[in-house]
């Protein structure tokens, strides 16, 4: 299996479509991406990456065997947070399990740390989701603890996971 991660083009727009047309995925995403997942979604999404203010964003298709199967991102905050960056990720389902997300994410923190200027990359998973957390564990991520009541998915009040790698 050849996994890779690469600058996004408006052509992986109907690969983006079919590995993101899920509730499955969506119910580990935050709100605001639509379902169905059409293709008009995805070149929006696609193009808003690519005019993204440089430093800003970082952000990735992932590709397993010439196939677009997901995206990661990291996302810089601002003011005294500038130096500090959100992960975001996701892939196919048929993909899960199969160690390809850990080593995505090794890949992309080792790149945000010897490229830019930022010093700490966090995600915050739900925490019901245990396959993300573990994921983060193996990638090199530390848990620094759960945030209590931080969310609200499909009216139902979540916990969520801080999970956090520095240089």
């Amino acid at each position: 299996m050849d996994i890779s991660i690469r600058k996004w083009e408006i052509e992986d727009a109907e690969q983006l479509k079919d590995a993101l047309n899920n509730e499955k995925i969506l119910d580990n995403l935050r709100d605001g991406i639509p379902y169905p997942y059409t293709i008009e979604n995805a070149r929006e999404f696609i193009i808003q990456t690519l005019n993204a203010p440089v430093n800003t964003q970082y952000s990735w298709a992932i590709v397993v065997d010439n196939k677009v199967i997901g995206s990661i991102g990291v996302f810089r905050k601002d003011n005294i947070h500038c130096y500090t960056a959100e992960m975001g990720y996701y892939i196919a389902e048929e993909y899960w399990g199969k160690g390809i997300m850990t080593k995505v994410i090794k890949e992309v923190c080792d790149y945000i740390f010897k490229k830019t200027d930022i010093i700490r990359i966090f995600a915050e998973p739900f925490a019901y989701n245990i396959a993300s957390c573990r994921v983060l564990e193996k990638a090199g991520f530390e848990l620094e603890g759960t945030l209590r009541n931080n969310a609200v998915k499909k009216n139902k009040i979540l916990d969520m996971k801080m999970y956090a790698i520095v240089t």
